[in-house]
This record gives structure tokens, sequence and C-alpha cells, in this order.
């Protein structure tokens, strides 16, 4: 059919290999999917296809709202999973994180390296402005709207860079590099959702306190090191 001119039903079967019984049920449903085109030439029914490109462009279409749909699609959980996932690979983990801050009902935790919560800051944003409770740690600092922000600034070389988001004090992912690859973990485990909430203001109170007394805490070498340690 992909000709410019009409054709009826019995030239179709003879062109193709549609069985002659089963060529206007394929017909309609062609028709129905907005690639074939009918018309009434006095009492025969002529078929027509659409161009090659129109049904591409409407392919394209179709798969990007399908994408959409799907993004709009959530799924929560009614139950406790206590089970901790790993996993792999840089993408994945960032899609994970991105589909957490998108979920994301009442309160965000995050805290990572600043040149990957530059990836999500404009999700931050929208987050809070929708209402959500977003506060976040930044290490190197970070140029942003929001409201509850801390950036700590390394005292020495820092180690490997790493992701603690903690959503709706249930959902947890934690993320790091070993031997140069990105692992996570994910778990909706209460006692390490705790533990690691506890981790975070830890690490934001120690924030704090070296900003403002860093001068003084860092003239003692012992202090240094403690807190550079525990920063770390």
């Amino acid at each position: 059919m992909a000709q410019d001119e009409p054709l009826d039903a019995t030239t179709i079967v003879g062109a193709s290999n549609v069985p002659k019984a089963k060529i206007y049920e394929v017909l309609n449903r062609l028709i129905d999917k907005g690639i074939v085109l009918t018309t009434m030439d006095g009492k025969k029914k002529l078929y027509m296809a659409v161009d090659l490109q129109t049904v591409i462009h409407k392919i394209k279409l179709d798969f990007e709202n399908d994408i959409e749909a799907l993004k709009q699609y959530k799924i929560k959980r009614t139950f406790t999973d206590e089970h901790i996932w790993t996993l792999k690979d840089e993408s994945s983990i960032a899609s994970n994180i991105e589909q957490l801050l998108e979920e994301a009902d009442s309160s965000i935790l995050f805290l990572a390296w600043n040149e990957s919560m530059e990836r999500y800051r404009e999700l931050l944003e929208k987050k809070e402005r929708q209402g959500v409770y977003v506060e976040v740690l930044a290490v190197g600092g970070l140029e942003s709207s929001l409201t509850r922000q801390y950036s700590l600034i390394p005292l020495l070389d820092a180690p490997e860079p790493s992701q603690l988001l903690i959503v709706d004090h249930m959902y947890l992912l934690f993320a790091g590099v070993e031997h140069e690859s990105w692992k996570a973990i994910k778990t909706m485990s209460k006692p390490i959702v705790k533990a690691m909430t506890d981790y975070f203001y830890h690490d934001v109170a120690l924030t704090q306190i070296t900003k403002k007394y860093g001068e003084q805490l860092l003239q003692d070498e012992e202090m240094e090191r403690l807190l550079t340690r525990l920063i770390y």
C-alpha cells in the first residue's frame, strides 16, 4: 500500500500476504491506528497508506506520550521493605535519585558533592516551592534558592564523592565511589533510615560548627584531625 494511488481490498489481497478472510480486519486495525486512509468510490471502498514520514512522526509522538505517561505513573508502597537493595552504574543511581525526589511528598534530606547536587538543583527548588521540606548539604558549596542549604568546604583533600538521600523519612539511597565506579544501596529499613538521618544532621552540625569556629578549632592539630575524620 506504500504507493500514491488508492487500492481496493481485492487488489491489496493480491499484493500482500494477508489472507482474503482477514483483509478487512487488518485494514480496519490500520485505519484505527491512523496509518491508512479510506474513501468511497461509488460503491467501492478504497484504501491508501498515509505518507511514510507522517507515520514516523506519529509513532514518535505516540512513544513520547507513552514515556510521559509512565513518568507520571506512581506506585506508593503500602508496606515497609526491610531489604537492602544494591545498585550499580552511575546513570541507574542518578535515575533512582531523580525518581525519589520527584515522588517526595513531605521531606527531602540530601547530602552530595556540589557537582552531583547541581544536577538536581532545579528539581529540589521545584519540590520546595510545592511545599516539600527540603534540606541539603553540598560539599563544595551550591548556588540555589533553597531555604535550608548548607555548604561544606573541604578542609583537606576530600575523599571520594558520595550521595545520601532520605525521602519522607522512609526511603533511603546512599551512593559512593568504589574502585572508580559508583555503587549504591537503597532501602526502607527503619533502623538504617534513622541512623543515616542522624548521620546527615551530624554532618550539618559539624559543618555549622566548623563554619563558625573553624579558625579557632583548626589551630589545634588534634582538633583539626578529629574534625576532618568526623566530617569525612
